[in-house]
């Protein structure tokens, strides 16, 4: 959905995606250069907020560092035991 909406509305010349694997937590960062955030509550950011909550995430989303772009970041708790599991 994140990229989705960067083709449709950023008309941006570059994304870059970072995945996180960290001890407790998965983080899905996915900035851009585009126009910077029109609205932060379209249709595709509120179900990616439902989807992220319904599994115990969060979601920060705004404009990207020094104010370009724009930048989201999911954060998604792992399952106890899920360190040892990297697929």
């Amino acid at each position: 959905e994140a990229l989705t909406n960067v083709v449709k509305h950023a008309r941006a010349d570059r994304v870059d995606v970072e995945l996180t694997y960290g001890e407790q937590e998965l983080t899905i960062m996915v900035r851009d250069d585009g126009q910077g955030p029109g609205t932060t509550q379209g249709l595709g950011l509120i179900g990616i907020r439902e989807r992220a909550a319904a599994h115990g995430g969060t979601v920060r989303a705004g404009g990207g560092p020094g104010g370009q772009g724009f930048e989201l970041v999911v954060g998604l708790p792992l399952a106890p035991g899920a360190e040892g599991v990297r697929t």
